[in-house]
């Protein structure tokens, strides 16, 4: 099957970072709170060499202005992904919205979304509100 075009973007970066969550998961299995997988992911990815931010701050933009009002993401990852992690039985709605919403926010391209919580790691690529 060839991936689309629109599949494709950052797809190095996505499987280096989807590699770094399967470690930490492989290591500590599910049932941890969210915040023991962000740190334990934070090391993975420096080992890895994999540059990102934790907890970037994402402003807002209102029709020129910028928002008092701003997201706080998980990760940014070599600045143009954003990475947000559960530590939830199942993935919902909600939570493809809030990454949906922190591309919208941010006008970046490609996001991710981790879930920890379940006995196999899951996890979504969002490009511009699409999810694969």
């Amino acid at each position: 099957m060839l991936l689309q075009k629109k599949d494709r973007i950052y797809w190095k970066e996505c499987y280096r970072i989807v590699g770094a969550a399967m470690t930490v998961h492989s290591i500590l299995g599910c049932g941890f709170l969210e915040g023991v997988y962000q740190e334990a992911l934070s090391i993975e990815m420096k080992k890895c060499g994999i540059p990102f931010e934790e907890q970037k701050e994402l402003r807002i933009n209102y029709n020129g202005i910028t928002l008092q009002k701003h997201y706080v993401a998980d990760f940014l990852c070599y600045d143009k992904i954003i990475v947000e992690i559960k530590a939830t039985k199942n993935l919902a709605p909600e939570h493809h919205a809030q990454v949906m919403n922190y591309l919208k926010a941010t006008n970046k391209n490609c996001g991710l979304l981790i879930n920890f919580g379940e006995s196999s790691l899951d996890f979504k690529k969002i490009i511009h509100g699409i999810i694969k």
